[in-house]
């Protein structure tokens, strides 16, 4: 298979999980013999510093032309500043916006070896298996923004339409699991997610009659994804609530360094990246977790170019690297040996082969 993917290294430890996300995209090239073509580009704060700008044309002009996207993490505090003419985050929201990834997939399970890098007692972890489903392109995020000497606003909005069809995603998916949809929302406060809530109810109804639908609010539902999180299959969340939900659960799985996501839209492109941060605090020191980029490259090759075999065969491998304890410092028990960015990479390539 010959497929275009363009690779976004970013800020901070984003080029070095992007750099073992790229070894493994290379080793599952030559073992099944498919043709990848990488194409590096400079993205959010190293390409403010490059060009002024987070998303630069040539940047994007790629990424519209590819069949996938590698994202290792963007942002730190060089770009921060509250006056700063241009930030990191910026150039996420305008790339998810051209690409109409709608719909953010994160998975969160559990791996056995790891119950102990959890807060959480072995008991309650056992058996999770959660899928949140984050609508990515509305909400407060892209609403209109002001701001005076003394006054600020954000504005939250939402249409049917974009409820719909992200509705509709997270109950397609429900159908390959357990069938049950937990939509999440504030409708005791806010319109728009009254509006969510009746949208979200209409197209289960009418749509989806097999699916079992549960509405809950978000103080509930941060909640009981720490006292029953193994009650959870598929999670529907708008875009604000997604962004803080799914950092709470990565807790369970024992480290932001874990978890993979997909943003999707209507077609196969798709946009891979790790959920966590740019962590400035640790670039440059080989320790960075590369688990969850590597995870996001099983998801892009599940997703955007249906390899449905190779992406299965990484998870496992994966898997394998950390039952053989190739554990980085964010996962590894205090006393026992970490092994480094590289070494983790070493580990699942050792697996693949």
């Amino acid at each position: 298979m010959k497929a275009n993917i363009t690779v976004l290294g970013g800020d901070g430890i984003g080029p070095e999980v992007a750099a073992e996300g790229v070894r493994c995209l290379q080793q599952i090239a030559k073992r099944f013999g498919h043709d990848f073509t990488l194409t590096h580009k400079p993205f959010g704060g190293a390409a403010i510093d490059l060009t002024g700008d987070p998303l630069p044309a040539d940047t994007l002009d790629s990424c519209m032309k590819s069949d996938a996207i590698l994202l290792g993490a963007i942002g730190g505090p060089k770009w921060s500043a509250p006056d700063a003419r241009a930030r990191p985050e910026t150039g996420l929201l305008g790339l998810r916006k051209a690409l109409g990834t709608f719909a953010n997939l994160r998975p969160v399970s559990i791996h056995p070896a790891l119950r102990g890098a959890s807060t959480l007692r072995p008991e309650v972890l056992e058996g999770v298996d959660l899928l949140f489903v984050r609508e990515l392109t509305g909400g407060i995020y892209f609403g209109d923004k002001t701001r005076t000497a003394d006054k600020a606003t954000d504005l939250c909005t939402y249409t049917v339409a974009e409820v719909e069809r992200v509705t509709r995603t997270a109950c397609q998916l429900a159908r390959g699991r357990r069938g049950k949809v937990t939509s999440i929302d504030k409708s005791n406060v806010l319109e728009t997610s009254r509006l969510w809530r009746s949208v979200c109810q209409r197209v289960v109804d009418t749509e989806f009659p097999g699916i079992e639908l549960e509405h809950i609010l978000v103080d509930a539902a941060a909640m009981h994804l720490i006292r029953r999180p193994r009650d959870f299959d598929v999670l529907l969340t708008e875009n604000m609530f997604g962004d803080i939900l799914t950092d709470e659960a990565s807790m369970l799985a024992g480290s932001l360094g874990l978890l993979p996501s997909a943003s999707l839209g209507e077609g196969k492109r798709g946009l891979y990246e790790p959920i966590h941060g740019s962590a400035p605090d640790i670039a440059g020191r080989g320790i960075a977790n590369p688990y969850g980029t590597i995870m996001s490259v099983a998801l892009l090759l599940r997703h955007s170019l249906g390899l449905q075999d190779e992406a299965a065969l990484l998870e496992q491998a994966v898997s394998r690297a950390i039952d053989g304890g190739a554990l980085t410092p964010d996962i590894a028990a205090a006393g026992t040996r970490a092994v480094s960015t590289t070494q983790a990479g070493d580990a699942v390539l050792a697996q693949l082969n």
